[in-house]
């Protein structure tokens, strides 16, 4: 029943909530400009309520869209369709330029790009592992992957996104799975995962994140402690050498290759969002200034190996590559603050 709350309250209150927004914008541009000088930060409030704005706008937007689409599509009757399949992810990757764009502008972010050419193994599909770090990771990684390799992506995501109405509405029609992360469900979530990476096409891109959840000390404290539970003390030794990365849980991906057997595989990692960690954080950093890096490793299908628990060691080495990584490339201030 919650997607009777999320589709049918929280969506329709969005939008009203942003008409009402923009008719009273210019009494909240004065409470901005008012609280200016008195917080750090040039024009902190001012910057940072634009972009909210813009991105609430966008979300508002789209669910108007969305709702038009359903009509058009026969109440939802071909909305599985190719067509409007496309349509769909022509939308998400519009919203992500637009929001993007903005975000650059206004809180002079500048997201940098590093690996192989989009084109270094044409005609196939891939298997996309990410570390997961910072707030919007996901849609940087998201925005990137559609810009940068001109891909459509399948994403694997936690249901708790599920709350965020166009999230929610736009992932329910094109190729998606929210999932909720559980060591008990392994099998069935495992499953979910290899039904999402089956018959990939060339401008696919299947999107994981193996360790299933932002870092945090306490997150990477608790994967070793469960790593040493099951009895797998070789991988716990190793986990506690990675200081900026969890311990990957490799059931998702192992069954992702399985189902995906001429795919690619690209891992990425990022730094410039991984130290926001509370809200505190987050707050002090607002507006960001900051240069956010992404590596890009692509590895061709033959160079993975067949077994199971030779791709679980190869795994785990390649994220102790993403951790090596990371600690050579922090996070670069734009304003010279250390």
């Amino acid at each position: 029943m919650t997607w009777v709350v999320r589709r049918m309250v929280i969506a329709p209150l969005l939008v009203v909530g942003m008409v009402l927004l923009w008719i009273t914008l210019p009494l909240w541009l004065i409470a901005a400009s008012a609280a200016s000088p008195i917080l750090p930060g040039r024009l902190r409030p001012l910057r940072i309520m634009w972009v909210a704005i813009v991105y609430l706008s966008c979300e508002a937007l789209l669910l108007v869209v969305l709702f038009g689409l359903w009509i058009a599509s026969g109440f939802g009757w071909k909305l599985r369709s190719p067509y409007f399949e496309g349509i769909h992810y022509d939308l998400v990757q519009g919203t992500m330029w637009v929001f993007f764009r903005e975000a650059r502008r206004v809180l002079r972010l500048r997201i940098e790009t590093e690996g192989p050419a989009p084109d270094a193994h044409p005609g196939r599909p891939i298997l996309v592992c990410c570390r997961h770090a910072g707030p919007g990771d996901s849609f940087v990684l998201i925005h990137t992957l559609m810009a940068w390799y001109d891909r459509e992506p399948r994403v694997v995501l936690k249901d708790t996104l599920a709350w965020d109405p166009a999230i929610d509405v736009l992932l329910n029609r094109i190729p998606a799975r929210f999932i909720t992360p559980n060591p008990a469900e392994g099998a069935r979530l495992e499953d979910q995962i290899a039904m999402l990476a089956t018959d990939l096409d060339a401008n696919d891109a299947f999107v994981i994140f193996p360790e299933g959840g932002n870092f945090t000390p306490g997150r990477r404290q608790r994967a070793i402690d469960r790593l040493r539970k099951l009895g797998m003390e070789r991988m716990a030794q190793r986990a506690e050498q990675m200081i900026h990365v969890l311990a990957p849980r490799p059931g998702g991906f192992l069954a992702a290759l399985d189902a995906a057997p001429e795919a690619d595989v690209v891992l990425v990692a990022h730094t410039g969002l991984d130290h926001l960690v509370t809200v505190g954080d987050i707050w002090r950093e607002l507006p960001m200034d900051k240069r956010i890096v992404m590596r890009w490793w692509q590895v061709p299908r033959e160079e993975i190996p067949e077994s199971r628990e030779e791709r679980i060691d190869w795994l785990f080495a390649r994220w102790e590559q993403i951790d090596a990584w990371i600690e050579q490339n922090r996070p670069v201030d734009l304003t010279g603050r250390s």
